[in-house]
């Protein structure tokens, strides 16, 4: 330890604070050295590339259009299959996988067509030397590094060389190396140079090509480009020397091939081999110096410039939004599961709100039990806040959490300007974690926002459990004192998928939601406001409805203690005045009887969530009863975006009129936003496609292979193509009516879930037409790919492109070129098979083998098409079928997505159907709302509803909340800026962008001194 210090010290007063040692080691070495590598590649493929004449190129292009038909057809199908992960991370993993996915088929399918040959890049050659020298400096590289941690075990290197590489940083450096290798090799060569010694090749000029009346043109010097690339891959890239320079090397390098077509070898060390060797060699060395002597050569920044790089890089750990349509996500299946076990077990058998009026009894014994709450009756005014639907993407979560958390916000609007304090008590109307409950996805996608928004006391251990509720803070004796926000929840249907455990566990036995306390004991609740107002939320778990022992409090309740003339507002989950429009149904009987029989005319307002805008009803003055006034909709609060215009037409509740006051989105925007269901369905879907392409292979199963298409191929018109293409599609879809089995099985199941899929509140008639139709877009577009794949691997097998050679074709002609291209004359590749028990070449043979895809499918196609299935083994079979998904999937996925986006699109603003599905698809994060409420002194309820149009994606630590002094024990709440995180734009951030969309008054019923007129005053 003293020896650190001192040199810390040293170095300190040295002022070298760039370039620091291991011995100073606070932080870890950015060891990668690929990145500048990549760069460097490139810069040199552009080069190479540039360099060949223009003109020369355009006439080695072939002038067949079957195969530029050809490429533009693959390569647009690739692109597609490829586009949704362009510009992305490599997180999450799927896609990762599919870029090395589509470049592994891609560099498979396109060296074995032509063109390219003609255009002097040779692909067979390129490919088979990539892997050969990818393989091998895989296995020097790993080799090295087994010896580098064994010098560090006895103590020979530093304490830091003991961190072991990252596998992908290997990887990734053996990639680099073997396409620059493959780079050099396809532009200079592996010529051995004869007649020169490096001294004289060095002092030879390579600017000499010039001649000087044309160093003055630019056109001259770009029309003679490739003789300065012949300079260049002799002055820089040459061979290092003669093998006799290096005479212990002799027996370990591979040699340079003798120019003119001669043949044999030189004793000139390849040139290919020194390029390798050198980058092996910079990067072993790199590594040694900064793991064993510590000096970096890659020059870190100070650590007091490193910390404040560390701080303006941090960033929340939000979770995007739930992935509804992904193939791969267990937390989906977990919540299909989880709903057939609730709507089995629960719903009519067990009911988890008969357990806690059970308990209610148990514990108190008083006739309102745990569900009344009073303590905010007493005072002059009051605001209250509501939001629904929340915990989905992080994002959106946050941005309305930051906006409750702020001590008050300034809007302002045309003609005036408001300032809004903050909600006293903090009410959410259900749905509090997508897409299922679980501690997993209420810590992540529900407290961790909330908490980012507005912090728990410091005291406060989040994983204990709150015993005898509510567990007020020190110094405060009883609720009624307590001066900071509150919050009180109802569950939504997700909420209950199992059976409400989750629900019991974070929101009722947990005292903090963030900086927000939470006395509540149960799933409903009573709360008696100022100036005899009155929140009623009821819990309608999966009936859609209250249950007995919950309508005989709230009953119980309005008897004894709701004036004649104070004013109720209802707060429910599900709208069902909306939804039961909509599905032509009716629910809630029990809420409707409270409502009717109980209130009498005192619910001035109902408010849910559940469908994801904000929208308000009026009623319309008439002679007959109004029940209730105003109609609410808020479920803006984080989770994704529901359309408006399918509910535009609503206009009759509980034998009212009423019209529609304000939608957020509106109509129009709504109608226009279901237009990405076409135009980014599979950008915001990808992991769909792990479902879609496999149903498009099964609905095409029987028909690989085609065997008879000489007819597509002998007509010479366009139109000639196109109806012998069709017909023979329709043929195909005849087989599979009448021969198929597997097809055919696929294309039934597919029909009963596609019948399925179409909302219930459709005639069976017509679900059965729409399911057909959907179903009939998808066949004909499978059979149509199937019949391009095939069409394409036909055409590469008469122009004997596939089906040649069998399998390993790739193999067997690298080792039929290899001694004649890298002469091999001291045996080093026996000597390396010889040690390596024959796995060298097995392991090659292989990696190749997987690049072969085309030709294997081709070879057992064509022994289909000859002798039959029963000339396949089993397991032939099985390859066979492989080779053509592993193809068939590429080109499926983008237009599975693009049927059904299309599908969802026609459906939504067509037919109003598929609202939930239509726009669950896009994931949309903006348009998000919470309605702020008013009690004023004079006994009226004024509503605000505040949005944010465009939620911002990235955010940053933010400097206020950063560099206010925080005192120790300080509750959050006391705070300016109690919110962690900022967007990283500034004029992006909620509170800058944050705009009234909605403002409304509702007058008290009747006040102490005077009688006013029931009703509303609009803004």
């Amino acid at each position: 330890m003293g020896s650190d210090k001192q040199s810390a010290g040293l170095l300190d007063s040295l002022k070298m604070e760039r370039v620091r040692t291991i011995l100073t080691y606070t932080h870890p070495y950015p060891h990668e050295h690929s990145r500048h590598a990549i760069i460097a590649v490139v810069v040199g493929c552009l080069f190479f590339i540039s360099s060949d004449n223009m003109h020369t190129l355009i006439e080695k292009l072939d002038n067949n259009i079957k195969w530029w038909s050809m490429y533009a057809c693959l390569l647009g199908f690739f692109y597609f299959f490829s586009s949704p992960f362009i510009g992305k991370t490599i997180k999450p993993s799927y896609s990762n996988f599919s870029r090395w996915y589509i470049a592994w088929i891609l560099v498979a399918a396109v060296y074995h067509l032509p063109s390219f040959q003609s255009m002097g890049v040779d692909m067979r050659m390129n490919l088979s030397l990539f892997l050969t020298i990818y393989l091998s400096s895989i296995l020097f590289l790993l080799l090295f590094h087994i010896i580098f941690l064994g010098l560090w075990y006895v103590g020979l290197v530093s304490r830091v060389a003991g961190r072991r590489p990252e596998i992908s940083t290997i990887l990734q450096n053996c990639a680099v190396i073997s396409v620059a290798c493959c780079v050099f090799y396809s532009h200079c060569g592996n010529r051995a140079i004869l007649g020169q010694r490096p001294l004289e090749r060095r002092n030879s000029s390579w600017f000499s090509f010039w001649k000087k009346e044309e160093r003055n043109t630019l056109l001259a010097k770009f029309l003679r480009m490739n003789e300065l690339k012949d300079q260049v891959c002799l002055s820089w890239f040459a061979p290092v020397g003669s093998a006799s320079d290096y005479p212990l090397l002799s027996k370990w390098v591979i040699y340079g091939e003798l120019g003119g077509g001669s043949g044999g070898s030189s004793d000139e060390i390849s040139p290919i081999y020194s390029l390798w060797a050198t980058f092996i060699g910079l990067y072993i060395a790199n590594y040694v110096v900064e793991r064993s002597t510590g000096w970096a050569l890659t020059h870190p920044v100070s650590v007091e410039e490193y910390d404040k790089m560390k701080n303006k890089q941090m960033k929340p750990d939000f979770l995007d939004m739930v992935p509804w349509y992904s193939g791969t996500s267990a937390d989906l299946f977990k919540t299909v599961f989880d709903l057939l076990v609730s709507v089995t077990v629960f719903v009519g058998r067990f009911d988890m709100r008969m357990m806690q009026a059970a308990m209610n009894k148990f514990e108190d014994g008083g006739k309102h039990g745990d569900c009344f709450y009073d303590h905010f009756s007493e005072k002059e005014d009051l605001w209250f806040d509501f939001m629904a639907d929340t915990g989905d993407g992080g994002n959106s979560s946050y941005s309305v959490a930051r906006l409750l958390a702020q001590p008050f916000i300034r809007v302002t609007t045309d003609d005036s300007s408001f300032t809004l304090p903050r909600g006293d008590v903090l009410l959410i109307g259900g749905d509090l974690a997508y897409p299922n409950p679980s501690a997993f996805t209420y810590e992540r996608r529900l407290f961790r926002p909330f908490e980012y928004a507005l912090q728990p006391p410091p005291w406060y251990k989040k994983d204990l459990i709150a015993r005898n509720k509510p567990e007020v803070p020190c110094g405060v004796s009883e609720l009624k004192q307590y001066e900071g926000p509150q919050c009180f929840i109802i569950p939504g249907n997700h909420d209950w998928f199992d059976g409400l455990h989750t629900f019991m566990r974070y929101i009722c036995h947990k005292s903090w939601l963030g900086g927000w306390f939470m006395p509540q004991k149960k799933s409903y609740f009573a709360l008696q406001l100022p100036k005899r107002w009155w929140v009623f939320g009821l819990d309608l778990a999966l009936h859609c409805d209250i249950d007995v022992y919950q309508f005989k409090f709230f009953a119980e309740l309005l008897k004894e203690k709701v004036g004649e003339h104070d004013s109720v507002i209802i707060m429910t989950h599900e709208p069902n005045w909306l939804v039961d429009w909509y599905f032509d149904e009716v629910s809630g009987k029990n809420v409707k009887h409270l409502i009717f029989d109980y209130l009498k005319g005192r619910c001035k307002l109902r408010m849910a969530g559940d469908l994801h805008y904000y929208m308000r009803h009026s009623f319309v003055p008439s002679d007959g009863p109004v029940h209730v006034q105003h109609l609410l909709v808020n479920g803006c609060g984080g989770a994704f975006l529901h359309p408006t215009h399918v509910f535009s037409n609503f206009n009759k509740f509980y034998g009212t009129t009423y019209e529609t006051k304000a939608a957020y989105p509106s109509f129009e925007d709504s109608s226009r936003i279901a237009l990405g269901n076409i135009l980014k369905f599979r950008k915001k879907n990808w992991q769909f496609d792990f479902i879609g392409g496999i149903i498009y292979f099964v609905l095409v199963f029987s028909m690989f292979p085609q065997c008879k298409l000489d007819h597509l191929l002998r007509d010479d018109s366009f139109s000639g193509h196109l109806r012998s293409f069709f017909g023979t599609v329709w043929n195909a879809f005849m087989y599979v009516l009448e021969h198929s089995y597997v097809s055919l099985a696929g294309v039934l199941l597919l029909l009963i879930v596609a019948i399925t899929f179409v909302p219930s509140k459709l005639s069976r008639k017509k679900r059965v037409i729409i399911g057909m139709l959907h179903v009939s877009a998808h066949l004909a577009s499978a059979l149509i790919l199937m019949m391009l794949l095939e069409l394409g691997v036909e055409t590469c097998i008469r122009h004997k492109l596939l089906a040649t050679s069998g399998y390993h074709t790739l193999y067997q002609w690298y080792r039929s070129v290899e001694s004649e291209h890298f002469p091999d004359p001291t045996g080093l590749r026996a000597r390396i098979e010889q040690w390596t028990f024959g796995l060298y070449p097995a392991c090659i043979k292989y990696l190749m083998a997987a690049f072969d895809i085309p030709e294997v499918m081709a070879v057992s196609r064509s022994n289909i098409c000859k002798n039959g299935f029963q000339s396949l083994s089993r397991g032939g079979a099985v390859i066979y079928y492989a080779s053509v998904f592993l193809y068939f999937w590429v080109f499926s996925t983008p237009v599975v997505s693009l049927v059904f986006g299309s599908y969802l699109y026609i459906c939504i603003n067509w037919l109003h159907i598929h609202f939930d599905e239509a726009f669950s698809s896009l994931r949309i994060a903006n348009y998000k709302s919470f309605t702020r409420f008013h009690i004023t002194p004079e006994g009226d309820l004024e509503v605000y509803t505040l949005a944010v149009d465009k939620v911002p994606k990235e955010w940053k630590l933010d400097p206020d909340w950063d560099g206010e002094p925080k005192q120790a024990q300080q509750m959050s709440h006391l705070r300016k800026f109690p919110s962690k995180w900022s967007a990283a734009i500034a004029q992006q951030d909620p509170l800058n962008t944050v705009r009234i969309i909605d403002h409304f008054v509702i007058q008290q019923t009747e006040k102490p001194d005077s009688v006013a007129c029931n009703g509303s005053v609009a803004h």
